[in-house]
């Protein structure tokens, strides 16, 4: 294959790519730009206090490496917002009268806005756990199992709201 027939080829490919406005990631971003991203407040029963905090930045931080939406304070052609609406511990894998396991529980909230296509706006509560040892303390393994839900969550709030899943 020459090299102008190669050139021309990697040029239609990539000029194929660029207009379809889909990232490498998935997303699929319409003429959205930017993306406004607001603080999640604990609206839980049951309150951890680093929580909407390292939610938040996680989120937020997601969608700026994840996309190419620049991450705006206000007035994004996205908006999320939302609230922690659930944070819980339960027994699980009870066996001989004694649990075997422990579930730590994370609800959120979810009001995605899309100023450009009302069509693609929703709302909804997205919920994932991790299952720890009831040997261990909640204090022990707490950080590792809220920074993993996050990430879960925050994969499906991007798939819901750029993926269309």
């Amino acid at each position: 294959m020459s090299l102008s027939r190669f050139a021309f080829l990697l040029f239609l490919i990539l000029s194929t790519f660029s207009a379809c406005k889909v990232s490498l990631s998935g997303g699929n971003y319409g003429d959205a730009k930017s993306i406004s991203i607001s603080f999640f407040p604990n609206q839980a029963a049951l309150v951890q206090p680093t929580l909407s905090q390292s939610f938040t930045e996680d989120l937020r931080n997601f969608f700026q490496t994840q996309s190419p939406l620049s991450l705006v304070q206000k007035g994004g052609d996205l908006l999320i917002e939302g609230a922690i609406t659930d944070y819980r511990v339960a027994p699980v894998g009870i066996g001989n009268q004694t649990a075997s396991s422990n579930r730590l529980s994370i609800s959120v909230r979810v009001i995605f806005t899309n100023s450009l296509d009302a069509t693609k706006d929703f709302e909804t509560t997205f919920s994932r756990f991790a299952d720890f040892p009831s040997s261990q303390n909640l204090v022990s393994v707490e950080r590792e199992l809220i920074s993993q839900i996050n990430q879960q969550l925050i994969q499906d709030i991007f798939n819901k709201a750029l993926i269309n899943w």
